[in-house]
């Protein structure tokens, strides 16, 4: 399998499904198509028919979509219990994926992810706030209801804390005040070693975008999906 990715530093979608196979041990090809390389439309076009990122590939087949890709990878390696086992907490996994895949726009557009800066503060506003009132409320649901059994959000590693490892990333990066349950699921995510790579390897990158706000990106510009 080979996993196209779109910039490390800024790829929140892309994030997912890499943290997925790397924290699960399954092998894979990665390639990496920088948003501030002028080809990259067409090169991620070379791939998949809609020119975003990530794209797994394997074999013949080629999926575009984050959520798809987790999906895929969980039902071809299903001895890695991707997702939850119990039939709740499976649906209730799922439901939080498909809330972190269509929702949160204020938190996305004010908030971009950008892992190699430090930027305190910024991006805030009341409708941020909202958003990250409910994400936290998500997670405590989710770890009271379902994580008896380790840090996770169900437990055990899970889709779920792959897809919401992009928002761990934005607020360590702008220093959001967390409650001490959200902030200790934080710092899980953050010590993970797969994610300690992702980060290493993305300032190793030093693949930086030009913007008019240096702290946006072209992750807004519907590059990923």
């Amino acid at each position: 399998m080979k996993l196209v990715m779109g910039s490390r530093a800024y790829s929140s979608w892309s994030l997912r499904p890499w943290l997925l196979l790397k924290h699960a041990g399954i092998p894979f090809e990665e390639e990496v198509l920088s948003f501030n390389a002028p080809d990259f439309k067409a090169r991620a076009r070379s791939y998949s028919p809609v020119g975003k990122v990530p794209v797994l590939v394997d074999g013949d087949l080629v999926i575009w979509d984050s959520l798809a890709i987790c999906e895929y990878v969980a039902e071809r390696f299903p001895e890695k219990g991707l997702w939850p086992k119990e039939q709740r907490a499976r649906a209730r996994a799922r439901s939080v994926c498909a809330e972190m895949h269509s929702g949160f726009q204020a938190l996305r557009q004010n908030m971009p992810m950008n892992v190699t800066a430090h930027l305190p503060g910024r991006g805030w506003n009341l409708t941020v706030q909202r958003d990250i009132d409910r994400v936290t409320s998500l997670w405590a649901d989710c770890r009271a209801r379902f994580g008896a059994g380790g840090p996770f959000l169900f437990g055990a590693f899970s889709v779920a804390d792959a897809y919401f490892a992009p928002v761990v990333t934005r607020f360590t990066t702008y220093g959001v005040a967390l409650p001490d349950d959200a902030r200790a699921y934080v710092d899980t995510i953050t010590a993970l070693p797969a994610m300690k790579a992702w980060v290493e390897a993305a300032r190793a990158d030093r693949d930086y975008v030009e913007e008019d706000e240096p702290y946006r990106t072209r992750e807004q510009a519907g590059l990923g999906s």
